[in-house]
């Protein structure tokens, strides 16, 4: 798998980290080997102007999603088609200040929304009850699979 990550921001995030958790993710949704992801980190003023342009919403936000060949996931008998997922942006600026009010670190708060990232890029979606419990559920369980692997690690 491709993942390519690149901080535009002001803050010092570990890149590393950010690309083997987007692997974890990629690896654990059965997204062919093939396939490519984008991780950008941006400052706020960036991320407000996507925010704007692309959900015609004001003000700064902490993640955005855009997929590109419409992936969906795999299984472990069939991984998922070939292609570009698409491009997660990041705002580690507004995930500190969420990490603070919930917390926990930065670097937790960017595996959350990086977590959330892929799944929209996946079409997973938070607008209907149902929606929200499918992908809230699959959220968290990803995120403990990656912290229970990290304790195994000795990370």
């Amino acid at each position: 798998m491709s993942v390519d990550v690149n901080n535009e921001s002001d803050y010092e995030v570990n890149e590393l980290e950010i690309s083997s958790h987007a692997n974890f993710l990629l690896r654990s949704l059965h997204i062919n080997p093939a396939s490519e992801l984008s991780v950008m980190l941006v400052d706020e003023v960036s991320m407000a102007a996507l925010h704007e342009k692309f959900m015609d919403l004001p003000g700064s936000t902490d993640v955005l999603s855009f997929p590109m060949d419409e992936l969906r996931a795999g299984t472990s008998d069939k991984p998922s088609d070939e292609g570009i997922l698409g491009d997660v942006v990041l705002c580690p600026a507004v995930a500190a200040r969420q990490g603070e009010q919930a917390g926990h670190s930065m670097e937790v708060e960017l595996r959350l929304l990086l977590t959330h990232g892929v799944l929209h890029l996946l079409g997973h979606d938070h607008e209907e009850p149902e929606e929200h419990k499918v992908m809230f559920g699959l959220q968290a369980e990803l995120l403990a699979q990656w912290e229970g692997e990290r304790n195994a690690r000795g990370l």
